[in-house]
């Protein structure tokens, strides 16, 4: 099975029409098949587009009102999906298709996905072409009518100036926003998980906190009160509590160092990555092989991303994947080229910003089966990359093990 989060590219620019010629070929027709459907869709959405805007602006100051325009921007979008469909048919016109709205889960719940509806600039935008349109699709009808009826010599040549304006109104209307907008809105509906993470990880803390070092520490101070009220009448008995408070010592201050290592290891501040992410391999049940080949160190948080990640597939290689081995390459490349650099069945990563990548493979030789979507840990390491502009490919077939690759910006320390 394999899990893919890609990047949006340009569409062509090749979707420019044929020469226009005299005689009714197959283009001119398609044109005016476009210039004749104009009213009748327009005529549609038109009265789709004043009806949702006025029902849900009427009643926006009840509790339905929102998730009514939400819908009804949801459906706009739709029907900015079929003009793209219709005007690639008939124009040639290769619009790409914009980037769909994120769920309620990856938005951070519902209010948050309700707004992210709401505020939609393509649904918006959709919305301001089904307005515009019913105007022209009532002129386009009538010319191309006419066209038939009575301007046969020259209908190529008022076909193609009418669908010339056509077909900048899809452009200009109907397009995907451009790629600044479209990872605004991402991070937006990334941050949610970025707090959802930041909260659990918060909660975990202190359950472990309560749970180990801090309930260790209460019995010891108990049992030390203990130790010097016999200390006296009983020496011997006051040397065993005590001999067995210093081994609740040792083992809160075990507690307290993998409590400290769990939030940010000392070793991968002082040491970097080669040495942290092999102090991680060290303690997985399998034989793990580490290769790290960096010619610096990245940012900070994009260094402690990177440990964690590792950290929490080598947990999941101990827990799940029945295997004898597994490895963990990390590496640096350049914008671009992560698809080839990552070989292999997890090829399919594709750079998804500018400038250097920090590059992440693990792999083992294990089952397989393992599934990158829904509630699963890894659908939350996948969210909390795309969260900083990462990408995150999962290929596990089963019985054939599981190879995780995972890119991050590179982001150099300043």
């Amino acid at each position: 099975m394999t899990a893919r989060i890609q990047v949006s590219h340009q569409a062509p620019d090749n979707d420019r029409p044929p020469p226009v010629r005299p005689a009714l070929g197959a283009v001119a027709w398609k044109e005016t098949v476009h210039l004749l459907s104009n009213l009748p869709l327009a005529l549609v959405g038109f009265v789709y587009t004043v009806a949702m805007v006025a029902t849900a602006g009427g009643l926006s100051v009840t509790a339905i009102g929102l998730p009514l325009l939400a819908a009804g921007l949801l459906v706009s979008r739709q029907l900015g999906r079929l003009e793209r469909w219709r005007a690639r048919a008939l124009l040639g016109v290769r619009v790409e298709e914009p980037t769909a709205l994120p769920g309620p889960r990856r938005a951070g719940g519902f209010f948050p996905w309700l707004w992210a509806g709401v505020k939609d600039p393509v649904a918006w935008r959709t919305v301001l072409y089904e307005l515009v349109r019913l105007p022209w699709g009532v002129l386009t009808f009538a010319v191309a009518l006419a066209g038939l009826l009575v301007l046969w010599p020259v209908l190529p040549y008022v076909t193609r100036w009418l669908t010339n304006v056509d077909r900048l109104m899809v452009r200009g209307l109907l397009s995907p926003s451009d790629e600044l907008e479209r990872r605004i809105a991402e991070l937006e509906s990334d941050r949610g998980v970025v707090v959802d993470t930041a909260a659990a990880d918060l909660r975990r803390i202190e359950r472990d906190l309560h749970d180990g070092a801090q309930a260790r520490l209460v019995a010891l101070a108990m049992g030390l009160g203990l130790a010097k009220e016999k200390l006296l009448e009983d020496p011997e008995g006051a040397a065993a509590m005590v001999d067995e408070a210093h081994g609740e010592v040792k083992l809160a201050l075990q507690e307290l160092r993998d409590l400290a290592r769990g939030i940010h290891p000392a070793v991968l501040t002082d040491r970097g990555l080669d040495a942290a992410l092999s102090s991680v391999a060290s303690r997985c049940v399998v034989p793990v092989k580490v290769a790290v080949d960096l010619p610096e160190r990245p940012a900070a948080a994009i260094e402690g991303i990177a440990y964690f990640t590792v950290s929490e597939l080598l947990q999941n290689v101990s827990k799940h994947a029945g295997a004898r081995g597994a490895s963990v390459e990390v590496w640096r490349t350049a914008a671009g080229a992560a698809a080839g650099a990552a070989g292999g069945r997890a090829s399919g990563v594709a750079g998804a910003a500018a400038g250097a990548r920090l590059l992440i493979r693990v792999s083992d030789d294990g089952r397989g089966g393992a599934d990158a979507v829904g509630g699963s840990g890894l659908a939350g390491l996948a969210e909390r990359l795309r969260a900083v502009d990462g990408v995150f490919v999962v290929d596990s077939p089963e019985g054939e093990g599981t190879v995780v690759t995972a890119e991050l910006p590179w982001r150099g320390r300043g």
